[in-house]
């Protein structure tokens, strides 16, 4: 008897999903809680795990079907027999990985890579691919077997598991125009005039251009989404300064063994900013106040909003109550989420709420940056690299470890004043650390 296979919970006013890819294949065999699809929401992947061991026998959804919470997408059944085995030689040998491992099954979705694909099928003999074979290719790969009329299942994958991408597809199909047999002559009975010699074929030119449309994942169209919404609604200007990390870097250097013996976890300039930031919100609360309708929310709490670079867009994990956390707490909690973000784990729960947001695009090698406000909060500060340069101290001109901070906000909330005072706030406590000890 066959089980359903539904859409989890995906948080709080998340009502619906896109399926972005099946994980397991129709007469494949799934353990219980094994992941069988993926879905996107407006802010995160998730997983849908089969309730039950057994056998996927039936796929209800495509891939970039949109499916509401509760909606049936498949069915497991308990006593049905596994039909989806690899070959057991030739190109799909690769494909034997996948029967224990199958679709990079326990891999996280976050880090595989966009081109690779499922593992390849046993040749179809009566020409064109199967339908239940392209459907389980990948958007990008299956518009370049459509397009260069080949069979992905003749085709040795290189991905991981065996997986095939474009690029095999691709070379697949230059390969069958390079060595495609020439026609023959029927032998003439008498003389005969000699027929002409074949014409080379030219080679392909050099720097072929190609283009590739692949449609926007509800991340990534959400997040368009919103940021345009805070230009379009908030009065966003941008206030700078520039602070010399001196003293952040004597004291990492100073304290990072020791720090990282008793916590367990490295020291970090985050930890430094998260501080000052709670310092400087007590005098400004305005800058991590939101606006609602008519009325203006004060929080007497400051829940930080970590900007993190996944693999499928920026995400935006909460660290909550910073105001109130050790060093050692901001820097666990930065890097689980981090580390959460690289794997597609981050739960919607973890990236609601927020007051105020931290960028640090300095890791890229920023050097200057006007970031943009996450609704409905009313500023963000943006952080960049750090790079020695000539300022003046006593009277001499000598060179300092210095980074540009800026802060973007909401001018119908918070007036020029407040944004420069809460910058210059900033900038002293990470100049002097004592700061954050003694409260000032």
């Amino acid at each position: 008897m066959a089980t359903d296979v539904e859409v989890p919970a995906l948080g709080e006013s998340i009502t619906e999903g896109t399926l972005a890819n099946w994980l397991k294949k129709l007469g494949e065999a799934v353990a219980a809680d094994e992941p069988i699809a993926e879905l996107e929401t407006d802010k995160v992947s998730v997983e849908v795990p089969s309730p039950i061991a057994g056998v996927l026998t039936e796929q209800l959804v495509q891939a970039g079907d949109t499916v509401a919470v509760g909606a049936v997408i498949a069915r497991v059944d308990q006593s049905a027999t596994a039909t989806a085995a690899p070959a057991p030689s030739g190109p799909a040998q690769a494909a034997a990985a996948s029967t224990t491992n199958p679709a990079g099954a326990g891999e996280t979705p976050a880090l595989r890579e966009d081109a690779e694909l499922n593992a390849p099928h046993a040749p179809d003999p009566d020409g064109p691919p199967r339908d239940d074979v392209i459907t389980t290719l990948s958007p990008a790969v299956r518009r370049a077997v459509l397009e260069y009329h080949v069979d992905p299942t003749s085709i040795r994958g290189s991905g991981k598991d065996g997986r095939l991408t474009k690029d095999d597809v691709i070379a697949a199909a230059q390969g069958q125009k390079a060595e495609a047999p020439q026609a023959k002559e029927p032998a003439a009975p008498g003389p005969a005039a000699p027929a002409p010699a074949p014409q080379a074929k030219a080679p392909a030119a050099a720097g072929d251009r190609h283009e590739e449309r692949v449609k926007m994942s509800r991340l990534r169209q959400t997040i368009a989404k919103r940021l345009k919404e805070a230009q379009n609604t908030a009065a966003m200007l941008t206030t700078f300064n520039d602070v010399d990390m001196s003293a952040v870097i004597d004291a990492r250097a100073r304290y990072k063994d020791l720090f990282e013996k008793k916590h367990g976890i490295r020291l970090g300039f985050m930890a430094f900013f998260v501080k000052a930031c709670a310092l400087a919100a007590r005098d400004v609360p305005s800058v991590n106040a939101s606006l609602e309708g008519d009325e203006i929310v004060y929080h007497d709490y400051l829940d930080v909003s970590v900007a993190v670079s996944a693999p499928k867009g920026l995400v935006v994990p909460v660290v909550r109550n910073a105001q109130s956390m050790s060093f050692a707490e901001i820097e666990k909690t930065i890097a689980a989420y981090g580390k959460k973000a690289k794997e597609g784990t981050l739960t919607v729960d973890e990236m609601q709420g927020g007051t105020f947001t931290i960028s640090n695009g300095g890791v890229f090698g920023s050097l200057l940056s006007t970031p943009i406000i996450n609704p409905p909060q009313s500023a963000v500060l943006g952080m960049h690299r750090i790079e020695e340069r000539p300022v003046v101290k006593d009277g001499q001109i000598v060179a300092r470890p210095m980074m540009y901070l800026a802060l973007s906000y909401d001018h119908r909330l918070i007036d020029g004043r407040e944004a420069v005072t809460f910058l210059v706030r900033v900038k002293e406590a990470i100049e002097d650390p004592t700061r954050l000890l003694i409260d000032l």
